[in-house]
């Protein structure tokens, strides 16, 4: 499945319910449009915090709430939206060249992030002004 830069979608996951707990899976490729190279979380996240704040040129993420919640704000140059991570089944697919910020940690909020590449800081756009650069120049 091949999706455009600048795309963001709701991601939900399978459930298997259980009286013993429910359980929840995930495969690369699969329910997610990327083989996983890599996975990463944050927790401990003071209430109050911010973290994102940055934009990828090729990296594909799928963000969850696997605890607590959280907010995702989210800009493709075009549009702002927001949405609010909470429900560990649901995740949201961040492609290529959005801008992304986190807030409003609930208290024990745990982010389990998906990565379609490894860690590579040349990737990343850490400045606002270089992302819409990188987009073209001016906002579209």
């Amino acid at each position: 499945m091949m999706l455009r830069q600048g795309f963001v979608r709701e991601i939900e996951l399978p459930q298997i319910h259980d009286p013993r707990g429910d359980l929840t899976f995930v495969e690369g490729g699969n329910h997610i449009p990327f083989q996983i190279a890599r996975v990463y979380y944050l927790y401990n996240v003071p209430v109050g915090s911010e973290r994102g704040g940055h934009a990828h040129r090729e990296l594909e993420q799928i963000v969850f709430a696997l605890s607590g919640s959280f907010r995702m704000k989210i800009d493709d140059g075009t549009t702002r939206s927001e949405y609010w991570l909470r429900d560990p089944r649901k995740g949201l697919y961040i492609s290529k060249m959005v801008w992304r910020e986190m807030d409003a940690f609930s208290q024990g909020a745990v982010c389990m992030v998906l990565a379609s590449h490894r860690y590579d800081e040349g990737d990343y756009l850490r400045e606002y002004g270089d992302f819409v650069a990188a987009l073209g120049g001016e906002k579209r």
